[in-house]
């Protein structure tokens, strides 16, 4: 048996993959990506694609970035691990921090705490929350809020605030204390307005309702991401983002931003938060930080809460919360090279442009296809279309189309990412004009075949 063939038949069968049936997987192997280089990825079997999921939304800079490859060699070489537990530091972390905070100025963020992904980056904002509020004297402010269809990643308090019951039903009961707001989402919502502006205005007077309901001083925090990611790629009108902001202000409850999607640059614009024009008191980031060369994220606290925090001197504001790699030497040597590629090259302005292109050339397969039913996009590069069996009743198409769709996508040179009858997109930031339409030409090739 070849190298080749015992990797194929091996793959799934030892090991369990993430966001998968365990069974389903070994009677239909996974794809082995053995190789990649810019914005294209090659199956073991020689088969090149442009990688339209872009990694899982965070190879901002594409597979061939040379500095971020470099700067990982040079602090392996140097030093390739020490703890930033108190009492020790190391350089890089020390540098990438001034970077966040400058990068994030116009945020209104001062201080970085390190962790190793963006679920635990989501679970230290949860946490810190808390703490907030019990470092100022409220210990009775413990609830959060979320929005349906959100995604906060998968430790126990991020599936707790997740809006989706995929995510949720087979660890129930999760954490006590958590809500689900209505999302403005206006292809399918309870309120059965299409109108963006009318629709954010219905979800902000639910969100007053339920936090009135809850009681104001029981809310520790808001958590949303300032576009849907995982969801289905929802963005919001801003009078709705500016509205929570104001709201959560108003009952001195925390506005959580999780942008480990968004930040550094996906929207067009270098955050989610900077795209609707607010500050959030916290911010959960990761993904684009590293562009996936290294794991590692960043929660991001505001002056509030560092003020908070730093202008206590009792041991209830001691942060007793890290990880083993909060702040890797590796991780920020390639955060620290990533930032720098991410602003010389200003991905934000490519990802604008490209993202008006790709959003264009959905509304166009959308006028073609009868059986696609809603297209999402147009801020940045995340774009989404909806597939769906009739218009008239928005019913979702089976399944099997999916798969197929998928599959006719791989075929023609291009992986994007299907989750039911949602199709995704979100590519690297520094994907070309061509490559662009060489996506949307296999779209419109997979929507030709299930047509059919």
């Amino acid at each position: 048996m070849s190298n080749k063939e015992f990797i194929k038949a091996e793959n799934a069968q030892h090991w369990w993959h993430p966001m998968g049936h365990p069974a389903a997987l070994r009677a239909n192997q996974p794809m082995v990506v053995s190789e990649a280089e810019g914005v294209n990825i090659r199956d073991i079997d020689g088969n090149w694609m442009i990688d339209g999921v872009g990694g899982l939304w965070n190879v901002n800079l594409g597979y061939s970035c040379d500095p971020v490859k470099e700067a990982i060699a040079e602090q392996l070489y140097k030093m390739p691990y020490y703890s930033g537990f108190a009492g020790t530091s190391n350089e890089p972390a020390i540098e990438l921090s001034a970077m966040l905070t400058d990068f994030f100025k116009e945020d209104g963020l001062t201080r970085a705490f390190f962790t190793s992904g963006g679920s635990d980056s989501v679970e230290s904002c949860l946490r810190l929350a808390r703490q907030y509020h019990k470092v100022r004297g409220d210990h009775g402010r413990t609830k959060f809020m979320s929005l349906k269809l959100g995604y906060h990643g998968t430790h126990f308090g991020g599936a707790s605030v997740n809006g989706n019951n995929r995510f949720r039903t087979a660890y129930e009961p999760l954490l006590p204390g958590c809500f689900h707001l209505p999302v403005p989402y206006p292809y399918r919502n309870p309120f059965n307005e299409s109108d963006p502006a009318k629709l954010a205005q219905l979800c902000l007077a639910a969100a007053e309702d339920e936090i009135k309901f809850q009681g104001p001083e029981t809310v520790a925090a808001f958590i949303m991401e300032p576009i849907i990611g995982a969801g289905g790629i929802i963005p919001f009108h801003p009078s709705y983002v500016q509205g929570m902001r104001e709201m959560c202000t108003r009952y001195g409850i925390l506005f959580i931003a999780d942008e480990v999607i968004t930040a550094f640059g996906r929207t067009g614009s270098w955050s989610g938060s900077r795209h609707y024009n607010i500050q959030p008191d916290m911010m959960s980031t990761a993904k684009a930080i590293t562009c996936g060369y290294f794991p590692l994220g960043a929660a991001m606290m505001s002056e509030k809460v560092q003020e908070v925090f730093e202008g206590n001197s009792d041991d209830i504001a001691a942060i007793r919360h890290g990880y083993t790699y909060s702040g890797h030497p590796v991780g920020a040597a390639a955060a620290v090279a990533c930032l720098k590629e991410t602003m010389r090259l200003q991905v934000n302005e490519n990802a604008a442009a490209r993202g008006d292109q790709m959003f264009a050339g959905f509304q166009a397969l959308k006028d073609k296809y009868e059986m696609v039913g809603d297209v999402r996009g147009g801020e940045g590069l995340m774009t989404c279309m909806e597939l769906v069996s009739s218009r008239d009743t928005k019913a979702p198409a089976d399944p099997s189309i999916g798969k197929k769709f998928g599959k006719v996508c791989n075929e023609n040179g291009v992986m994007v990412r299907v989750a039911g009858h949602a199709i995704m997109v979100s590519p690297p930031l520094i994907i070309t004009e061509e490559e662009t339409n060489k996506i949307l030409s296999a779209l419109d090739a997979a929507l030709a075949a299930v047509s059919e």
